[in-house]
């Protein structure tokens, strides 16, 4: 076998537990006793130790180096680029430091969880602010004299760097605030959907909506957890959703978020399979895929028509009496504490507070002892409204509590990557809301799975948006479909 074949082997071997690593995680978020947390603990952080040696082992270096990376065809070229990455970046963190982070973050989902329950921020902040320092340190070690956030943001964005994203936000924030405004002042203010809904009835919906949008049941499967996620790769992958008796948008958007998610993963190259390449390439980009399901293609007129329909069949008769209105409804912006159930509007506003935040405290200007109070200050200045309670505010996002940081801005970097993605396609697609107007997104999630999904990480992330849109990504796009979506909604 040559150097890179016996690379590769080495390879699938390491994939194939990261797989098992997420498995347990999904594991953990969905079924697990609740008494078991210690001991899955003990399990996460030997599984790290496992996996950190096989990232630093030493034949993966003498394998890279051996390598003549001109004699590879692109798609050896990029699993050699993935592999040399994770390598050089691997081998600059302490294999006890890994360790320590792999068992105090799954430890402390379980505490997040139960002070999330009991609105208890000050029992959580000495496990959070001990997360933060080992994630200080390990910045500090990635950075290698570089900026220790933009380490961290390397993770799940490659290439990014806080001030390109800073910059890119700055624009967003103004024309968003004008628009919240614009709308929030309104005369016309749409009727929100009230009443009960009843909970299986949602889980059924929720698992036919999933179909719908592409999603493979004999490679998937939907279940409920505190925070809805997508876990796993290639054959195996598994979304959630929450539902709630009085909020049913709640269970529909975030299982078409979180399906967006999954597509993209099911539809990559089979080819890619346990390879670098068989997953996504960035969050940014998986953010963009459930971004454009949800709010583009889910919240959009045309299906929300088609949806109208299967809610009367599951629920009855509702308060809001025919399709149009209920389109105003499932649009509907309104003042709310949380970043997964806010409207498009304010979304990325509540994306920029995390941002800002967690940059502080990574770079140790916020203590995280006063971060209930910086949040609480921040939310109030930003949406006009004081958080009532720390499940509103900075307990809401289970991401901290897991370690990960750099994360929160992929979402907002998504749609930006989503509003591109979306103008190409309706100019490629101008019968595309007939096809929605049938719930029937099979058209749509092939146009995707095509120019975005079937590559994997081929190519890196602001290479696959440009080629598929045929320019660089600008925030533009999106502010341009909210401005006109908005408008329509609230008669502007």
């Amino acid at each position: 076998m040559s150097h890179y074949d016996d690379l590769m082997a080495f390879e699938r071997q390491t994939q194939a537990l990261e797989q098992i690593a997420g498995r347990l995680g999904w594991d953990q978020e969905t079924v697990m006793p609740r008494g078991a947390a210690p001991q899955r603990a003990e399990e996460a952080e030997a599984l790290s130790h496992v996996l950190h040696a096989r990232h630093t082992d030493p034949r993966v270096g003498e394998w890279l180096q051996s390598i003549d990376a001109a004699s590879l065809d692109p798609v050896g070229q990029a699993n050699l680029r993935h592999i040399r990455r994770r390598f050089d970046r691997q081998t600059r963190v302490p294999v006890a430091l890994a360790g320590e982070l792999a068992r105090v973050t799954a430890e402390s989902q379980g505490l997040w969880a139960e002070a999330r329950a009991a609105d208890d921020f000050a029992g959580f902040a000495p496990t959070l602010a001990r997360i933060v320092a080992l994630k200080r340190d390990e910045a500090q070690a990635l950075a290698a004299g570089g900026d220790p956030y933009d380490a961290l943001l390397d993770d799940y964005e490659p290439g990014a760097s806080a001030a390109e994203l800073e910059a890119m936000f700055a624009a967003l924030r103004p024309r968003l605030v004008a628009l919240r405004d614009r709308v929030l002042g309104a005369e016309h203010q749409p009727e929100p959907l009230t009443g009960k809904f009843n909970e299986k009835a949602q889980m059924k919906l929720t698992r036919d909506l999933a179909r719908a949008f592409g999603y493979d049941m004999a490679h998937g499967r939907v279940d409920k957890a505190v925070h809805p996620f997508s876990s796993g790769s290639g054959l195996d992958v598994r979304i959630t959703t929450r539902t709630s008796p009085t909020d049913p948008f709640g269970a529909v958007y975030s299982t078409i978020h979180e399906t967006g998610h999954a597509c993209y993963e099911q539809n990559i190259d089979r080819a890619h399979l346990l390879t670098p390449l068989g997953q996504g390439v960035s969050m940014g980009v998986h953010e963009s895929q459930s971004r454009i399901y949800e709010n583009q293609l889910g919240r959009s007129q045309a299906f929300t028509g088609w949806l109208f329909e299967r809610f009367r069949v599951a629920f009855g008769e509702m308060n809001v009496a025919d399709a149009e209105s209920f389109w105003r409804a499932a649009n509907r912006l309104h003042p709310g504490y949380i970043r997964t159930e806010s409207d498009e509007v304010q979304y990325n506003l509540h994306v920029l507070l995390r941002f800002d935040l967690e940059r502080d405290m990574i770079a140790g200007k916020l203590a995280v002892a006063d971060l209930e109070e910086a949040w609480n200050a921040r939310f109030e200045a930003d949406f006009g409204v004081a958080v009532d309670k720390a499940s509103h505010g900075c307990l809401q996002d289970v991401h901290w509590s897991v370690g990960l940081f750099g994360y929160f801005p992929t979402y907002s970097l998504g749609n930006v990557y989503a509003g591109c993605l979306y103008k190409t396609m309706s100019a490629e697609m101008p019968d595309l809301d007939e096809h929605l107007a049938r719930g029937d997104a099979g058209r749509v999630t092939a146009w995707l799975g095509e120019r975005v999904q079937r590559h994997g990480g081929l190519y890196e992330p602001k290479e696959l948006i440009t080629r598929a849109c045929g320019k660089a990504p600008d925030e533009a796009p999106l502010l341009d479909y909210l401005e006109e979506k908005f408008a329509a909604l609230y008669r502007l």
